[in-house]
């Protein structure tokens, strides 16, 4: 493996890396329904459901302001059996 290759891989932790005092805004993906009436146990994250085709997915947007409350969020939707189709970082708020 090469250092390219070794940059490459960090890549994804930086993006997960959080640093003291600053939230970072989150787009999460869901397969599954997920009421919006879930949006106070996931930190306040605005849940938008697909329409025709896409119904079946659900996505949660907001600021998250650390590692904990990410950690919270991603349980939770462990919890409820809805599996992660992904998870983006969209900027520093």
């Amino acid at each position: 493996m090469n250092e390219e290759d070794t940059q490459h891989q960090a890549a994804p932790e930086e993006a997960l890396r959080f640093e003291s005092g600053r939230q970072r805004t989150y787009r999460i993906v869901v397969k599954g329904r997920l009421e919006t009436s879930w949006s106070d146990q996931l930190a306040g994250l605005k849940i938008t459901r697909g329409v025709g085709p896409s119904s079946e997915v659900t996505t949660l947007q907001g600021p998250i302001r650390d590692q904990a409350e990410l950690s919270g969020v991603l349980n939770t939707l462990y919890d409820l059996r809805l599996p992660l189709l992904s998870l983006e970082v969209l900027e520093e708020a």
